[in-house]
């Protein structure tokens, strides 16, 4: 198994226990794990009380996924269960009428978060997957652009000995790189205006 090996074969090999399958499972999404948790604003313990029931239901399900190239979004679905499970707990005092419209309009509202926040899963996904098959120069230079404020272009010149006018040409042949790379051509095809990855 590599960083870049494919989700069935990684959930295949995790399911007859290989333990290499899973540790590339964890690494892999974790930070999807940590983002949706992010969002729902749980207090540190039970953050982390969801982290590994996630995990632990991940181990009692691998074998039943009817399709493992959506682990994605099983994952993404079983945390944001878990989380919106945690935080009823929390509130189990606050009453409410299940037949309210109110309700029911809630309702409508949390499958259409729940299929965006799948999609943004997946977009992720195939942006990570591609992201690791480019050089290590555009990988640095698209993780220098792309952190939040983006830095001056004086400054990575600096930090990657990089000539300031060629950093933005550099930009626009990695990001090329990276639509062209397999998962997020796959992901393309799927959903064709699913995906931007901020060409300049």
């Amino acid at each position: 198994m590599t960083p870049a090996s494919p989700i069935a074969a990684l959930v295949d090999a995790a399911a007859e226990g290989d333990q290499r399958a899973w540790n590339e499972i964890v690494d892999r999404y974790t930070p999807l794990v940590l983002s949706v948790i992010y969002k729902h604003r749980l207090r540190p313990a039970d953050a982390a009380d969801v982290n590994q029931t996630l995990w632990l239901r991940l181990v009692e399900q691998i074998g039943r996924l009817r399709d493992p190239e959506a682990l994605p979004g099983w994952i993404s679905t079983t945390t944001r269960n878990e989380c919106l499970r945690m935080l009823r707990m929390q509130q189990r005092t606050q009453p409410f009428d299940p037949l309210a419209d109110e309700e029911q309009a809630g309702s409508v509202d949390v499958v259409a978060d729940l299929d965006d926040e799948i999609e943004t899963a997946q977009r992720f996904q195939a942006l990570r997957d591609g992201f690791r098959l480019l050089s290590e120069q555009c990988r640095e230079l698209l993780a220098k652009l792309m952190t939040d404020p983006p830095p001056s272009y004086a400054k990575v010149s600096e930090q990657l000995a990089m000539p300031v006018g060629s950093i933005g040409p550099t930009r626009i042949r990695c990001l090329d790189k990276l639509r062209k790379t397999p998962a997020v051509v796959r992901f393309l095809q799927a959903e064709p205006d699913a995906v931007s990855t901020g060409g300049g």
